[in-house]
């Protein structure tokens, strides 16, 4: 069963989804820090710097956005960041150039935006990809031949010029995938028209990405959401609106509920304000640390009160085993993004290491977002990547 909780508090919106009765994920929306990410402006060089092979484009915020070469040039590989950088950025753009740009990573206190012209638009069973050819699938479908009868599904309904990322609510889905496709090439057609009819040649936000409820309603209406209760009456109304135009939705529960603290009332407050806590303990009486830093984030397993058996090697099994539960858990609940290292009690066993590895792969398959592990490296460190669900966090 899940749920959405959506509390207001003054300017700030606190949401949690709860997956039976557990708090799986949490998320403060500030209104005076609204994220921009997946935004969509019509973006001004500003600078040019050759020596980096990138410019400043000017988006119409406070901050100038920063490009690369390599998010101006075509797209040849979803997965490869491979680029000839042999080419002189100057012979791609001018100054006062007008493009069309989309928010890859917020701003922060140090820096602009980044940004790119490789448009990237969400919907419920494939991200769009315009003017590239690429169709490419959700690695958490794993099965070939529905890989296939997707991959040809899409490529043969796609217009041409447009490629795209198959999503894993796709699975077993035919009619609606093909509606989808007409939906999400629809909204492109107007993005790309009111750009190219654009005479001004100012900066301007053209397309909104949609925000931390509505992305997680679309990412999650396939699985079933019960229901969504909100002590906000604006957010009520506009959730009923958005429930009449998705026949998906029909089946959801929307309360409003302004008698009584609604994260009181489920009993989350008290894992919500354990979020920020350096240190978690584990069941087995071991516990894991959390450090962030600007660079990467890294999290420490520790043995603690935890004994064990008389097998060492069992043993230190047991903590990695259950720290690697709680790890995943724990990059969904605070929406961890970016280079994770995680630095396991030293494992003699290959094939212990090779169950930790296994066992931390299948339990990211639960996070919405996109993970990728790579392994232990020489220094016997566990190295990941998670994508952010909400950017402003960075």
């Amino acid at each position: 069963m899940i749920e959405i909780l959506i509390k207001k508090e003054k300017e700030n919106k606190q949401i949690a989804l709860l997956e039976n009765g557990k708090l799986v994920e949490y998320y403060i929306e500030e209104q005076k820090n609204a994220r921009k990410e997946g935004n969509i402006y019509i973006g001004i060089i500003e600078d040019i710097i050759k020596g980096m092979q990138s410019a400043f484009v000017n988006i119409g915020t406070e901050k100038n956005s920063f490009i690369h070469l390599k998010d101006i040039l075509p797209k040849v590989d979803v997965k490869k960041e491979e680029f000839d950088n042999n080419i002189d950025i100057t012979h791609v753009i001018k100054p006062k150039q007008k493009m069309l740009v989309q928010v890859k990573k917020d701003s922060n206190i140090q820096k602009g935006a980044r940004v790119s012209t490789h448009i990237n638009l969400p919907s419920k069973y494939i991200v769009l990809m315009p003017n590239t050819s690429i169709v490419t699938i959700s690695q958490k479908i794993e099965d070939k031949n529905e890989q296939q009868r997707l991959v040809e599904l899409v490529r043969k309904n796609l217009s041409k010029g447009n490629g795209a990322v198959i999503r894993t609510s796709a699975v077993g889905k035919e009619k609606e995938i093909i509606e989808d496709i007409k939906k999400v090439e629809n909204k492109w057609n107007n993005i790309n028209e009111i750009f190219i009819n654009d005479k001004e040649n100012k900066p301007k936000l053209i397309s909104e990405a949609e925000n931390i409820i509505e992305k997680m309603i679309m990412d999650l209406s396939e699985k079933n959401i019960e229901r969504i209760i909100t002590d906000d009456k604006d957010e009520y109304e506009k959730l009923l609106k958005y429930k009449k135009q998705d026949k998906s939705l029909e089946n959801i529960k929307l309360e409003l509920n302004q008698n009584e603290d609604i994260l009181e009332k489920y009993d989350i407050q008290k894992e919500i304000s354990k979020i920020e806590n350096r240190k978690i303990w584990l069941k087995c009486g071991g516990f894991i640390t959390i450090e962030k830093t600007e660079a990467l984030t890294a999290i420490d397993v520790n043995t603690g009160k935890y004994t064990g058996t008389k097998n060492i090697e069992q043993t230190i099994y047991k903590v990695n085993e259950e720290a690697t539960i709680e790890i995943a858990k724990q990059l969904r609940l605070r929406d961890i993004g970016g280079i994770i290292i995680i630095d396991y009690i030293d494992m003699q066993k290959e094939e212990n290491k090779q169950k930790i590895q296994h066992l931390l792969e299948e339990k990211l398959k639960n996070d919405r977002t996109k993970t990728q592990v790579e392994g232990f490296t020489k220094l016997d460190l566990m190295e990941m990547t998670r994508k952010h669900i909400c950017s402003h966090k960075e």
